[in-house]
């Protein structure tokens, strides 16, 4: 498979910085996320990661936290579940004999709401990152916003120069030479917006 060599739109970036951020908020790699978009792209592997590290990467360095924060706390509430079963568990081998129906009901009352924290952190995890998506899109529109305003920032100044080659050449036109100094001077603007001047 030949591997493009194009320039990135806005789209692959934006692919680009969801792959990325699912993998370091999974625990992934940066480098599994790079062969993940080069596959769905066609490019490479080292071009992704190059235009994640000299472009993408500074645009969503709040995102980045946010998945860093939420990788954590998932590995941690995942470990002191894993802990807390452990010691459940060892406690009950040890006393197997002993145990009675109600140390049973309030185990696997434990494990329940353990599952139930998953559940709230998962849609916690999905919240989050709908605000992301809403985030970028808010970015989106307003660099769109921007090109416009730069777009007529260039209109007007264009106007302008305009407006100053109209009065530079009346100026001009009024210096009169010393004969012409008695004639009354009307000017007059041609369909082409061209100052001339009409004698009285």
């Amino acid at each position: 498979m030949t591997s493009r060599q194009d320039a990135w739109t806005q789209d692959e970036d934006l692919l680009l910085a969801e792959i990325v951020l699912r993998h370091i908020r999974e625990g992934g790699t940066q480098l599994a996320a790079f062969e993940e978009v080069g596959q769905k792209l066609s490019r490479t592997s080292a071009a992704c990661g190059f235009r994640w590290n000299s472009y993408v990467r500074k645009k969503y360095k709040t995102g980045i936290e946010l998945a860093k924060k939420q990788r954590k706390a998932l590995k941690s509430t995942i470990l002191m579940k894993e802990q807390h079963e452990q010691k459940e568990m060892v406690r009950y081998d040890k006393s197997e004999k002993d145990l009675s129906i109600a140390e049973v009901i309030r185990f696997l009352e434990r494990i329940e709401k353990g599952q139930q924290d998953s559940v709230q952190l998962v849609q916690e995890n999905e919240g989050l990152q709908r605000k992301l998506e809403h985030l970028q899109e808010q970015v989106m529109q307003l660099e769109k916003e921007k090109r416009m305003l730069q777009n007529n920032l260039l209109i007007v100044e264009d106007d302008y120069k305009s407006l100053i080659e109209i009065m530079e050449r009346a100026r001009k036109m009024v210096v009169l030479k010393e004969d012409d100094k008695s004639k009354k001077v009307k000017f007059q603007m041609d369909k082409n917006g061209n100052l001339e001047r009409l004698e009285k």
